[in-house]
């Protein structure tokens, strides 16, 4: 592909992600497959340049007066800070690339070549933090509130690309057997930095065909993730139950956790999400895991049998996936302050209605993969008014009793994000029924 049609490439893929909720990985996977033609080279070199405008959207739109997708590629093309494309910055060489040919990009109109003439110029303004820190307008107050003095670090962390993190299956191996087992093929691994089942590779892979991942030695889920379920300290022989399992990554941590001793109960609204569960427990060897979609009528017997006698009842919550912005920068554009009040509306509903499945003594742990006090904090604040027979169990306390090594936070919630542990984004609280 020439740098012209490179472009094009990624113009039509911005595009794409613009116009629907479709993952922007899911868009740009099979655009390419659809295009056998485009060598290793240029799909590393348009799928570089969609995911840098995705990440730095806000400044790119702020720049360039406009979100369209060749607007923000010139803001790109033009970046002082792109190594990539230094040898660009110059007018005349972006505008060339505008060439209209048959496959690159047609050539630029009025408007845009004033446009590229202001960018290529020096800019003193200078734009408000949610511009530079590339996030939406409407959130600024909310991530102030939350990261206060230290909103600039977290943000220009979740601007970083994300790691790939294996989670070793405990009932099959463990992670100092596996990092030799992929070392002796080069491919190199970082133990992880808290969770003692964890690997992070040395770079970008996809394991999905190597012997580890099929035999279900090894699962990929970010660390965060698996100290969520560490932090549930489930204990072979109990009834668990996972109200919101979705792909059943957590179930299956806990089943490990367990021993296969015990029973977990996996729901969720979506049968869809579901379905590679099955697949996943006969790779993995798990034998005390019981499915059930919660629309069926079967699974609403399950629940009333299982009433005040949950010893953990795990609630991964629907959320704004604001902790994961590293791995799908398009998501912080597409969210909206009606969905965020949507998503604190089914949390709160959540948490209302699998409350009465835990047992005197037991816990409901709330998680999400969320970096906004209006789904965690206030979420719990709002329960537990509402629900004094539950109090709350220190995080850093079940951190203590359950992990090794230092506890990298204080007080009563884990809070996990990039720059400070890096892992995604994670919040989770610890609840306990009074025995009274």
């Amino acid at each position: 592909m020439t740098p012209g049609a490179r472009l094009q490439a990624a113009i039509e893929l911005i595009e794409q992600i613009a116009g629907t909720q479709t993952p922007a990985d899911r868009l740009v996977g099979n655009y390419f497959r659809s295009r056998r033609y485009a060598g290793s080279k240029d799909r590393r070199a348009v799928t570089d340049m969609v995911y840098d405008v995705l990440r730095r959207r806000g400044e790119y739109a702020w720049r360039a007066g406009g979100t369209d997708s060749r607007r923000l590629l010139l803001a790109h093309l033009t970046a002082p800070d792109n190594a990539d494309n230094a040898d660009n910055a110059n007018m005349d060489d972006v505008a060339g690339l505008f060439d209209g040919t048959q496959y690159g990009p047609a050539n630029l109109d009025g408007e845009e070549q004033a446009t590229l003439s202001r960018l290529t110029q020096a800019e003193n303004d200078k734009a408000p933090a949610w511009v530079g820190n590339n996030y939406p307008e409407w959130l600024d107050q909310s991530l102030t509130r939350r990261f206060g003095s230290n909103l600039d670090g977290e943000m220009a962390a979740m601007m970083g690309r994300a790691s790939v993190d294996l989670r070793i299956n405990a009932l099959k191996s463990n992670a100092g057997e596996v990092a030799a087992s992929l070392g002796a093929e080069d491919i190199s691994t970082t133990p992880g930095a808290f969770a003692p089942n964890a690997l992070r590779l040395d770079g970008r892979r996809s394991l999905a065909n190597h012997p580890l991942y099929q035999n279900g030695t090894i699962e990929v889920q970010d660390e965060g993730s698996q100290l969520v379920a560490l932090l549930c300290a489930a204990q072979p022989g109990q009834q668990v139950v996972d109200y919101c399992a979705g792909a059943g990554g957590k179930s299956l941590a806990l089943a490990a956790q367990m021993d296969n001793k015990g029973q977990i109960f996996a729901f969720d609204s979506n049968p869809r999400r579901m379905r590679p569960l099955r697949e996943r427990l006969q790779r993995a060897g798990v034998r005390n895991i019981q499915t059930h979609a919660l629309a069926d009528p079967a699974a609403a017997a399950t629940l009333a049998d299982l009433d005040g006698k949950a010893d953990r009842v795990l609630l991964d919550v629907p959320c704004s996936g604001s902790g994961a912005w590293r791995r799908n920068p398009e998501s912080k554009w597409r969210l909206t302050a009606g969905q965020l009040a949507q998503y604190g509306l089914t949390q709160g509903e959540i948490l209302r209605r699998s409350a009465p499945l835990v047992k005197p003594g037991g816990r409901l742990i709330y998680a999400t993969c969320s970096i906004l006090m209006e789904e965690n904090e206030d979420q719990i604040d709002g329960f537990l008014s509402a629900h004094p027979e539950f109090e709350i169990l220190p995080a850093d306390a079940v951190w203590r009793q359950v992990l090794e090594g230092p506890c990298p936070f204080d007080g009563p919630y884990l809070r996990l994000t990039p720059a400070q542990h890096g892992t995604d984004g994670f919040f989770l609280a610890v609840l306990v029924r009074k025995q009274s």
